[in-house]
This record gives C-alpha cells, structure tokens and sequence, in this order.
C-alpha cells in the first residue's frame, strides 16, 4: 500500500459546546516489533500520527503479565479465550505489547479516533498480530481487525461499540445495553425491562442512539424521546459512574413502558 493524503475529517454534526465529558481511548497490540525504533507508517492509513494526549508505551509481555490489570487473564481473559482462541493464543505468546491509551477533551470533530485507528493498522504492519480493545472486550488478529475497522470513510460507530442483551431477574422481560461509547465522550445505553416482542425495536433503536451520540448528541435528564410506533415516549435518566463494572462508564437509562 502506497503513502495516501490524510483523510477528510469525521466530523460530529450533533455536537454543541459546553461540556466537560472526556473519551478513552485504549487498546494493546500484541506482537513482535524491531527491538531498535518504532516507525509506524501511520501517514499510509491517512494518519498524522496519533493525536495528542494519546500515547503509546511499550513493553515485555512477561512483564505486562504480572500487572494486576493484565486483559488476558481474570474475567476479560477468560471471554477472549472462548470468544477468539486463535486471537487469544496469538496475543498471550507474542514476546511484546504496544499500549496506546489517552483521555482526551469532548470536540466537535472525531479526528482522534480517526489519527488512532490509523496508527492501529499501521502497527498491524510491522510486527502486530492482534488488538485488544478492552472497552467492548473485543480481541481481533490483524485480518478482523482490518475487516471491522479499515472502511473506506470510516467504520460506522456501531462497529466501535457492544450490545449487549441479558435476561431482567424475576421476569420475562430483557435488558438491552452498550459498551465502549466512552471512546466517543458519551454515556453508553440501557434499555430496560424489554418485552420479547419488542427485542428488534429495541436492537434498532439501540444501534441509532449509538450512531447519533457518537455524532455528539447526548440526553439530558427527563428528556422524553419519541420511538415510531410506541405510543409512550421513552424518558432518559442518566446516571452511574466511570467504575460501574456493568459499563465501564457513566450511562443513560431508558425504561419500556409496560
């Protein structure tokens, strides 16, 4: 692939002023890179490099493993163990690991992730074998990764975010919610007590508030959102932490009307 110009910018045309919300970026990238200089050919992938406030540190993967927040052991190990065997196994013997991680202030452009992911794939390149983003607990060797993520104009939000859909305790009824809307600065999502016939709605309805608050909308609390076909709003009511091991965020939470 040969040096391209840098990409159009990815604007947010939802975004306003005003806020203090920040995004996180964080990934590891396993493999074996020259042991000398990192020369990341980021500019190939329309990077400039990776933006400021996001760095990259580099280490021994034997010496990562003994760090208490290691992703490939505990709770996160065992989901990427079962989920990619082949990504996982590749990740735990790889001989080094490149984090890239930084918080970065609330914009009106998503030019960072932009600048991120194309030092990611540029990585990918001289020596990465696989990427684990930890905010959706996604693990992907370097094919997946370039197929969910190297889209012409840019992978839509959707592919930077899980949904997830678990049973409600005590009932019939499911809870629809998100991971990893940190990275755009916004409150992930929680729809509860959804009933069976209702789960596609749902799913949609999930996927377009991803979309709309990676593009810089966000809920204010009672703002009532008016879903085709119900004939009762739903009532936004954010809340949670940064801590909550459900979220790894703060999150908003909508309520099916019974």
């Amino acid at each position: 692939m040969t040096d391209a110009p840098q990409t159009p910018e990815w604007p947010r045309p939802y975004w306003q002023p005003g806020t203090d919300e920040d995004a996180l970026l964080q990934f590891f990238v396993f493999g074996k890179f020259d042991p000398h200089e990192l020369v990341i050919p980021a500019r190939r992938y329309g990077s400039p490099g990776l933006p400021a406030g996001v760095d990259l540190k580099r280490f021994q993967n034997l010496e990562l493993r003994k760090w208490e927040g290691y992703p490939l052991s505990g709770t996160l190990g065992e989901i990427m163990r079962e989920d990619a065997p082949e990504a996982y196994e590749q990740a735990r013997t790889a001989p080094e690991v490149l984090v890239v991680r930084g918080q970065l202030k609330d914009g009106p452009s998503l030019d960072y992730l932009r600048d991120t992911l194309g030092v990611l794939a540029a990585l990918l390149d001289i020596g990465g074998r696989a990427i684990l983003d930890p905010q959706i607990m996604g693990l992907f060797d370097a094919d997946a990764w370039r197929a969910r993520y190297l889209v012409p104009g840019g992978a839509p939000p959707r592919n930077h975010v899980l949904i997830l859909r678990s049973d409600e305790p005590g009932g019939d009824r499911s809870w629809v919610h998100t991971r990893g809307l940190r990275k755009f600065g916004r409150p992930d999502l929680s729809f509860r007590q959804i009933p069976a016939h209702e789960l596609d709605r749902a799913g949609v309805l999930c996927e377009k508030l991803v979309e709309m608050q990676a593009l810089g909308t966000r809920f204010a609390a009672g703002q009532a959102l008016e879903v085709e076909g119900m004939q009762q709003a739903l009532v936004a009511q954010p809340g949670g932490s940064l801590d909550d091991p459900e979220f790894n965020n703060r999150h908003v939470e909508f309520r099916w009307p019974f």
